[in-house]
């Protein structure tokens, strides 16, 4: 597939606000994903080239993270155990499915998603131990969100920081530090089948993912609350006007 100077002004702009957004408080995958849609790529081609990027940027937090000292490596690697081929499953599956099927559940799933997030509550209460029961509950939390994560992805790091909370009884930050690191394994198992498959379009992803770096540099820099919620209503505007372009194409009228 060619890539057209009108693919990359689509894209690049759009994965830069991603990043910035989700560096920021998540969600940028609401937005990344479907502008590869809007620029033309196929369901599969879009999932597989928007992991390529969403996973440098991944990198990038997981390190930072990981200097702070705020990861739980025990109930995090146990996590990642099962979100490698939890992840890598899930994108095979997608793979597998007709082209209309998995674009027809991304203009459902996406707004969903993003209605989701945006009504979250902190579900976080007292830490409590990390006993033998809770490090089983973190695989399968692991394993479940990489399908997730594999097959369609918006959410997954929002969706990993509830689960730690609330299920695996930490606290929020250490749960923050956790859900990066199983993110990054689950981006990376879930890219190695996209590319494996051939639905990762280098040309195109290359490009996004710097610009998805610098968004991730930016926004973890960003420290005025106000200009945080402003980043946040325009990516919700942003997702509005993606959301409905992507439903015309869908049913002809563009």
């Amino acid at each position: 597939m060619e890539v057209t100077a009108a693919m990359l002004l689509t894209v690049c702009p759009l994965v830069f606000l991603a990043s910035l957004v989700d560096a920021i408080g998540g969600g940028g995958g609401l937005i990344s994903l479907p502008a590869y849609l809007v620029a033309g790529l196929p369901a599969q081609m879009a999932s597989g080239t928007n992991k390529c990027s969403a996973c440098f940027g991944t990198l990038l937090a997981t390190i930072r993270y990981g200097r702070s000292g705020k990861i739980l490596y025990k109930p995090a690697l146990l996590a990642v155990v099962g979100a490698i081929p939890g992840s890598f499953l899930g994108s095979q599956v997608q793979q597998l499915l007709p082209e209309s099927t998995v674009r027809a559940f991304m203009l459902v799933a996406i707004p969903l998603v993003a209605v989701l997030l945006l009504l979250k509550r902190d579900l976080s209460g007292k830490p409590k131990a990390m006993d033998r029961k809770r490090l089983t509950i973190c695989f399968f939390i692991g394993l479940g969100c990489g399908f997730y994560d594999g097959f369609f992805g918006p959410g997954m790091g929002t969706i990993l920081i509830v689960l730690f909370t609330w299920v695996g009884g930490m606290e929020a930050v250490s749960a923050s530090g956790c859900a990066k690191l199983v993110n990054l394994a689950s981006n990376a198992a879930a890219l190695a089948s996209f590319f494996m498959g051939g639905y990762v379009l280098l040309p195109l992803a290359l490009p996004a993912t710097a610009c998805s770096l610098l968004g991730g540099y930016l926004g973890a820099n960003l420290a005025l609350k106000k200009g945080a919620q402003l980043i946040r209503w325009v990516m919700l505007g942003v997702l509005a006007l993606l959301i409905a372009k992507l439903a015309l194409e869908f049913l002809g009228i563009m």
